[in-house]
């Protein structure tokens, strides 16, 4: 993959790369793994976050937290997408909100974290909502590619070396199993904010230790009930064209087709799901005749795929938080 902007260059792809890999990693450490200055690091990441939708924040789990997760299509009057899109937005349960079908269709991923979220979303909120006229809930049963694996890491944009070098501490089940207890809300609180805070910022919201910190977050990030993740704007990588694909898959290809297309360098995120389809993923591609190369090649040509509808989104109201802090 080559930079395609006349703002950004290979050395930021390659430290968006970086970070995806390990979004914690302090600047001196990634300015080694680059090969440049720590002061380059931290001009290029504050440009980055200024200009480029750079946000790095931690999320949790929902899969390895045994919750629920569901892909949602609200089917609304055109009127009133961009304000129900909005209203989900600020919901802390929601990401990958975008606009769709010429304005007409919020497409909302959503991670409840109680039932009674859930319920309040699904049974209370939306139905409720006079203008949303129909409901469409992807329950998600098993994620093939997306959460804490990146997209960036299908392009090689840094060798096999440089992302070793990098690597985080990989999830260990020896640390025990995936769990937030209600203690460590403050902590992330402030995470989920930005997952690059200092431990003395962490020490301040929870009152713990610094050794104390350490320890809770490397038990958190070592048992995978959270990671860091990274959200930017793919436009300026010149991939400008994101859409959500409905995939109908026959049961006993299911899994097989979900592996491919986990493989797929144009598929970001992948599931098997319940629901009116059994296969939800997004694509992200240079342009719509590179959607239309992929729709009628790869994913076309994959035996035991039955229907496929595709809906680009005219635009992303959030990927992961929101709304986005003021640089």
């Amino acid at each position: 993959m080559e930079m395609e902007s006349d703002t950004f260059d290979q050395l930021d792809l390659r430290l968006l790369s970086a970070l995806e890999v390990h979004g914690r990693a302090s600047f001196s450490r990634l300015g080694a793994v680059l090969g440049v200055s720590d002061q380059t690091i931290a001009r290029r990441y504050r440009r980055l976050c200024a200009e480029g939708g750079l946000r790095v924040v931690a999320v949790r789990d929902a899969e390895r937290l045994g919750r629920d997760q569901w892909t949602l299509r609200l089917r609304c009057v055109p009127d009133a997408a961009a304000a129900i899109a909005d209203a989900l937005a600020k919901r802390p349960d929601t990401s990958w909100i975008g606009l769709a079908s010429g304005g007409t269709e919020v497409i909302c991923g959503t991670r409840p974290r109680s039932l009674g979220d859930r319920d309040d979303l699904l049974l209370g909120k939306l139905p409720r909502t006079p203008r949303v006229l129909e409901i469409r809930a992807h329950q998600m049963l098993h994620r093939f590619h997306g959460g804490p694996t990146g997209w960036l890491r299908k392009f090689d944009v840094l060798t096999a070396d440089e992302t070793a070098a990098l690597a985080a501490t990989p999830v260990d089940p020896a640390v025990g199993p995936a769990r937030i207890a209600p203690e460590d809300e403050p902590l992330l609180a402030v995470l989920e904010r930005d997952g690059r805070a200092g431990y003395p910022e962490l020490q301040r919201a929870t009152g713990r230790s610094e050794s104390a910190v350490k320890r809770r977050l490397a038990a958190l990030l070592g048992s995978g009930a959270v990671y860091v993740d990274v959200e930017y704007d793919s436009a300026l990588l010149g991939f400008p064209v994101v859409a959500a694909l409905w995939i109908t898959v026959g049961p006993a290809a299911l899994h097989r087709v979900g592996e491919t297309l986990a493989a797929h360098p144009e598929i970001a995120h992948a599931a098997a799901t319940a629901g009116p389809s059994n296969l939800v993923a997004t694509a992200v591609v240079r342009s719509t005749a590179d959607l239309y190369a992929y729709l009628s090649g790869p994913l076309g040509h994959l035996e035991g795929v039955r229907h496929v509808e595709a809906s680009p989104f005219l635009r992303r109201v959030k990927q992961l938080i929101y709304p986005r802090p003021l640089s």
